[in-house]
């Protein structure tokens, strides 16, 4: 639980915490600290859409990580938002796409690789939740193809919130740069603009000798 409220909570940070706060449908909103390793490990490991249990004193509530602010500097958390779960309730989420193996048309056929799709929101009961989404790479064989979420294989109980036919990630052509072509020289213009400096310069000597005593 924590007491520490607005800018005191620079304090907790140097000490090694992360201000937090818990709500959720029906409870009060609860000030608490979590510890900045811990919490990081933790997010590193099992991402941010899974069901944690948060341990609050003597009391275990289910909650979901529903923000993490991140210092813009130098990218430590400094604040997270937990929201408390029920079990038996359907509840929306985002879960991370991960993407598996290699596209043989980027390999062999020289494409670009453009992931549209980083991740993808779903609805089910908490503990259905995903982890990720695997997303394999290794059919795209040709260029321009791709993957689709209805290629993705979805848990029974979770049910996808995008199209079916959004698009994952797609192959790109190569970039070919086209060559500007060069106009060809005329070389008679170049020789008559010559010729004709020539004569008057010829000209103007001729009037300068003229003027001469």
């Amino acid at each position: 639980m924590r007491e520490t409220l607005g800018k005191s909570v620079q304090t907790l940070r140097r000490d090694g915490l992360v201000p937090a706060e818990l709500y959720g449908r029906g409870i009060a909103n609860i000030h608490l600290t979590v510890n900045a390793r811990e919490f990081a490990k933790v997010i590193k490991s099992h991402g941010e859409s899974q069901i944690f249990e948060l341990a609050i004193d003597k009391e275990i509530r289910p909650v979901m990580v529903h923000d993490v602010q991140h210092d813009y500097l130098t990218s430590e958390i400094v604040h997270v938002d937990f929201y408390a779960v029920r079990m038996d309730e359907r509840i929306r989420a985002k879960v991370s796409v991960l993407f598996t193996g290699e596209s043989p048309a980027v390999k062999n056929l020289g494409g670009f690789l453009n992931k549209t799709l980083t991740e993808i929101e779903i609805e089910s009961l908490p503990a259905d939740i995903p982890a990720s989404f695997s997303v394999s790479l290794e059919g795209l064989t040709e260029l321009t193809q791709s993957v689709y979420v209805k290629d993705i294989v979805v848990p029974p109980r979770v049910k996808m919130l995008v199209s079916p036919e959004t698009v994952v990630a797609t192959v790109t052509p190569p970039r070919v740069e086209e060559e500007v072509p060069v106009a060809p020289v005329d070389i008679s213009t170049v020789k008559v603009e010559s010729e004709e400096k020539k004569a008057e310069r010829a000209v103007e000597k001729t009037k300068q000798e003229e003027a001469t005593p």
